[in-house]
């Protein structure tokens, strides 16, 4: 590894030209103070990417794959070739603000007991995005399917999945970061193994970020430097896929950290998450005529019929 490089930057893209272009756009722009390597995993995109990356950020490593492999598996792709202190996962649809990148890395160098470190996060209107988390549970799984979490936001026992009880304003730290704009230490990486290919897309942060508190290291939130996140970017081409994929990985992490138990019980759990939201889409639709209940409706009964294989 060369010592000279400071932070290695991952993104892994499909079929998210545009998007790709505006990341990398910001990325070159906004980071000034530490030396970078970027490496632009695509997974069998059709849209142009490959050929916008080679004309417009020739400075970039390319890997260029025959088919979509998913984002664990690509992006354990470019951890091999990784040169970095550092390694900066990034989402083709987050655009990082002016300095954020220094800064993380300048915090990473500030705190040896950061296995990683998070920015704050907005959405593209300026509001302020959570993307800071509990480690999901029975309980908070539960909460959520009971609308407890919505209803009592505020709470930090109901709320204590998405920490809804806190304004994010602070510096500390937190179980489990969102993985559009994630720092973590290339010394980790090698202790604790890359990311789980089981999780084909989503959860696999959430087991990353688990795995970082095991080592007895922690997952800052830094909300000094900060992105604009899309949220979604090319998986809303494929929203029920993508929706299905979600829960599929969420009960792959309940199996792999908690255990064959707990998740038949993390099933039962589901079931009744599906029937609830199912039932009240029905009515919705029915009185008030409310076409996106239908896809509601449609996404909880697909729900339903799979999760017994899953």
């Amino acid at each position: 590894m060369s010592h000279q490089t400071d932070v290695s930057v991952i993104l892994v893209n499909w079929n998210g030209c545009a998007l790709l272009e505006r990341a990398l756009g910001a990325l070159f722009t906004t980071t000034h103070k530490v030396a970078m390597q970027v490496i632009v995993v695509d997974n069998a995109s059709s849209d142009g990417s490959v050929a916008m990356v080679r004309q417009q950020f020739p400075q970039t490593t390319l890997l260029v794959n025959s088919k979509n492999v998913g984002f664990a598996r690509a992006n354990n792709q470019a951890l091999e070739l990784v040169e970095g202190r550092y390694i900066l996962l990034l989402n083709t649809d987050a655009f990082v603000h002016e300095g954020t990148v220094d800064g993380m890395v300048a915090f990473m160098d500030a705190h040896p007991d950061a296995g990683s470190v998070g920015c704050r996060l907005y959405y593209e209107d300026g509001t302020l995005q959570r993307s800071c988390f509990a480690f999901p549970t029975l309980a908070t799984e539960l909460w959520s399917a009971l609308f407890l979490d919505r209803l009592f936001s505020k709470s930090s026992y109901f709320g204590k999945y998405q920490m809804t009880y806190w304004d994010m304003n602070d510096t500390r730290s937190v179980d489990s970061l969102m993985g559009a704009c994630l720092m973590v230490r290339s010394d980790v990486i090698r202790r604790i193994g890359l990311f789980d290919e089981q999780f084909f897309m989503y959860s696999e942060e959430i087991d990353l970020c688990y795995r970082i508190q095991k080592e007895g290291l922690k997952n800052y939130y830094f909300p000094q430097v900060s992105a604009i996140h899309l949220w979604g970017g090319s998986s809303r081409r494929i929203r029920r896929e993508s929706f299905l994929r979600l829960y599929q990985s969420r009960v792959k992490f309940f199996r792999k950290h908690y255990g064959e138990e707990v998740v038949k019980r993390y099933k039962t759990v589901l079931h009744f998450s599906a029937f609830m939201r199912i039932s009240l889409g029905m009515i919705l639709f029915f009185v008030q005529r409310r076409d996106d209940m239908r896809e509601i409706v449609r996404d909880y009964g697909s729900l339903l019929c799979l999760v017994r294989v899953f």
